[in-house]
């Protein structure tokens, strides 16, 4: 049920967009334990000039293989939150060669009301979703 919003730099193929997102899609259902077949994610690519995500003071160098990801979620406890962060490193760097250091997660959590997965029905109000 998250939707995962990717902002890439440009440059890389469609193979590779296909390997991010099965990486995150993985960690997802991992962390979250949601259901295979729940997925929403989008991929943004942008220009290098266009992005910038510096340091903030941690010592952490970034490469142009930067990835942010977004997740826009119900609420999600600090463990599985933290879950997530080591599940999606881990599968991008395993998977996709990407350093941990160009991984920037951000989760975004809203409730029940918020979500709409067609029809024009809140799901998880009129309790077809859990």
């Amino acid at each position: 049920m998250p939707l995962i919003k990717i902002n890439l730099l440009k440059g890389r193929s469609p193979n590779d967009h296909e390997r991010i997102l099965n990486c995150i899609h993985e960690a997802v259902v991992r962390a979250f334990n949601v259901p295979t077949a729940d997925r929403y994610q989008i991929l943004y690519e942008h220009e290098l000039t266009h992005v910038r995500a510096e340091d903030t003071g941690l010592g952490i160098s970034r490469s142009d293989r930067l990835i942010i990801i977004e997740v826009i979620s119900r609420a999600r406890s600090a463990e599985d939150k933290q879950a997530f962060y080591r599940f999606v490193t881990t599968a991008l760097s395993d998977a996709c060669a990407i350093d941990p250091a160009d991984v920037v997660v951000s989760i975004v959590e809203n409730g029940d009301a918020d979500w709409s997965f067609g029809l024009g029905r809140a799901q998880f109000i009129t309790g077809e979703l859990r």
